[in-house]
């Protein structure tokens, strides 16, 4: 229940995030938007840490090379999400996020890439995901 919670806060804030820098991004640009937001989001980050201190040293050596580059993604992610809200809205751009990421999940894991569970995908799985497509084919019209 707890992941589920956090799952839709996570969702609801990003589709804010989202939204929230298109409008900057008419204002100063959508590059500097994005280094705003990875800059106030480090900041964030680093207070709530200081805050918590949840016993754990910060451990970078820890962490596979490869991994640590994945905030380095936040900045095309950001780029694209203004750059696509700006051209479709909002809705479609979500839509499509949706859909590019239960798409990736799903051959992450029916893989079992980065480590994570292999999972056999059914059919179900299919007729979701196309559901999910047809619905953004139909909200396009």
């Amino acid at each position: 229940m707890k992941g589920s919670f956090f799952a839709f806060i996570g969702g609801a804030f990003i589709t804010l995030q989202g939204v929230a820098n298109s409008r900057i991004s008419q204002d100063i640009g959508t590059w500097q938007t994005a280094t705003l937001t990875q800059l106030t989001g480090f900041i964030t980050a680093l207070c709530i840490l200081l805050v918590v201190r949840d016993g754990k040293r910060l451990g970078l050596k820890r962490v596979q090379p490869l991994y640590l580059a994945g905030g380095a993604l936040a900045a095309v992610i950001i780029f694209g999400n203004v750059t696509a809200i700006h051209q479709i809205g909002a809705t479609l751009t979500i839509s499509a996020i949706l859909i590019a990421q239960l798409s990736l999940t799903f051959f992450i894991d029916s893989n079992g890439w980065f480590g994570v569970a292999k999972q056999r995908m059914r059919l179900p799985h299919f007729i979701g995901i196309g559901l999910m497509i047809m619905g953004v084919v139909i909200l396009r019209l």
